[in-house]
């Protein structure tokens, strides 16, 4: 008991102590965030403003990008502030924020990915019944479904974070507040609660994710029915890089949640927490928007009216 220490801040340990690589590592970063940053700002403004983008699809896609755009921002600001200024620190409030907030934005960016599918699966494999299934007031209550869960989920498991007793110190080896990280710095005793939550958290991602994968099965069993090649490739060439982009983010999550603890993190498990905390939020934008001709249109007519306004 007597090990049992009140924190008021955490060291984030980052990635490297030579300062050329802390600047190299701010320079990426920041290449990242500003593409994830101009990416999902784009999407959310053209939807906006573009009434013939008011449908579900576009309803949702605005929604994963808000998402996107909150999720990244936890995250890279702090970490490229931290390398540019040469510090480590976190204060005690900043961490439970850190970890509400991914948990949150994380939660329910998967709820809304869920519900994305369950729409295209609507649309495709029951065309006559898409108005009725996918009318205004059930898309606004499905999107408020996976925001309020998300905020549900993160609040019991920031609670359960910090109410564990920390005798390891307060040294975190990532370059954010993972809560596996922090998991290290618990009493042997008080850490069993959130191990539970962890567990239980894995099997509700899980269960999204074949929803997911069902929703695109059955999307392919009627695919492969269309008569057109180019109908098929459209369809192929849509959907595949959905699953990636999905598979990628809930998976590596996972990993970084559920593997081994170990008394040193190595290369690959920051690489696998970079990959779920900022690759997918700077994809989603080309995977899911950008390729769509409806909101590059949109895109182009926006920055052209921006264009145009400044000369």
């Amino acid at each position: 008991m007597s090990n049992r220490t009140t924190i008021t801040e955490f060291i984030l340990l980052g990635f490297s102590d030579i300062r050329e690589l802390q600047i190299l590592h701010s320079v990426m970063f920041l290449v990242l965030y500003l593409a994830g940053l101009i990416g999902n700002l784009l999407i959310i403004t053209a939807i906006s403003l573009n009434h013939h983008l008011h449908t579900p699809l576009y309803f949702f896609l605005m929604n994963l990008s808000i998402l996107d755009l909150g999720f990244i921002s936890v995250t890279i600001p702090k970490s490229m502030v931290n390398s540019l200024m040469n510090t480590r620190v976190i204060s005690y409030s900043g961490c439970v924020a850190q970890v509400f907030l991914l948990m949150f934005l994380g939660l329910a960016d998967i709820g809304i990915l869920t519900v994305m599918a369950y729409d295209r699966y609507v649309a495709i494999c029951q065309p006559l019944h898409y108005e009725r299934v996918m009318n205004r007031r059930a898309c606004i209550q499905m999107a408020a479904s996976a925001w309020i869960s998300g905020i549900l989920y993160s609040a019991l498991h920031t609670g359960n974070t910090f109410a564990i007793s920390f005798c390891g110190g307060n040294v975190v080896d990532q370059f954010f507040c993972d809560i596996p990280q922090l998991l290290k710095l618990a009493c042997s005793d008080s850490d069993l609660s959130e191990s539970g939550v962890i567990a239980f958290s894995a099997c509700l991602v899980l269960s999204c994710f074949v929803l997911i994968i069902v929703s695109y099965v059955q999307i392919f069993k009627t695919v492969l029915r269309i008569p057109s090649e180019q109908g098929r490739h459209k369809a192929f060439s849509t959907c595949l890089p959905h699953i990636t982009v999905v598979s990628l983010f809930i998976f590596t999550g996972i990993v970084a949640y559920l593997k081994p603890n170990s008394k040193s993190i190595s290369r690959l498990d920051i690489m696998v927490d970079v990959f779920y905390s900022v690759v997918p939020p700077m994809l989603n934008p080309i995977v899911y928007s950008m390729r769509n001709k409806e909101i590059n249109a949109a895109v182009r007519k926006l920055i052209g009216q921006r264009l145009f306004m400044t000369k």
